[in-house]
């Protein structure tokens, strides 16, 4: 056994790197921490993990294949856990304001459990799972 502690990092291959950087900045609050322009790497904090998000056109990119597009995903989604509170209503008009595509809150199980999740889309199409804290396992 190889004892896993947590998730890294997630890879995205993106189109348009300035817009996927300024979602993941500006609408998910994930702070831009370095850029490798040479070789087309922009990593974003949330929280002890990183977004990588690489440009298709760049060198690693390149090594990658064809862009993602509507029938051509890199991944079904990325599950990022989001500090108490919790405030479905406030992250919904918070998503809405900046024009993001979101389903209504359902129950789903993650990494602390079952609780609440909101999914929504990214600009380029990426599915991201936005999780609530775990219910009380006393109810």
């Amino acid at each position: 056994m190889i004892p896993i502690k947590a998730i890294d990092h997630v890879v995205i291959r993106a189109r348009d790197v300035d817009r996927m950087v300024a979602f993941y900045r500006d609408v998910l609050g994930c702070p831009l921490e370095l850029v490798q322009e040479d070789i087309g790497l922009w990593q974003l904090r949330a929280g002890t993990g990183l977004i990588d998000l690489v440009d298709v056109d760049g060198k690693l990119g390149r090594e990658g294949g064809a862009p993602p597009g509507t029938e051509a995903h890199n991944m079904d989604h990325l599950c990022l856990q989001v500090a108490a509170p919790w405030d479905p209503d406030a992250i919904l008009a918070h998503l809405k304001a900046h024009d993001v595509k979101a389903e209504p809150p359902g129950r789903r199980y993650g990494a602390e459990g079952y609780g609440p999740s909101i999914y929504l889309w990214d600009p380029e199409g990426n599915r991201v799972e936005l999780k609530g804290p775990p219910e009380d396992p006393r109810r």
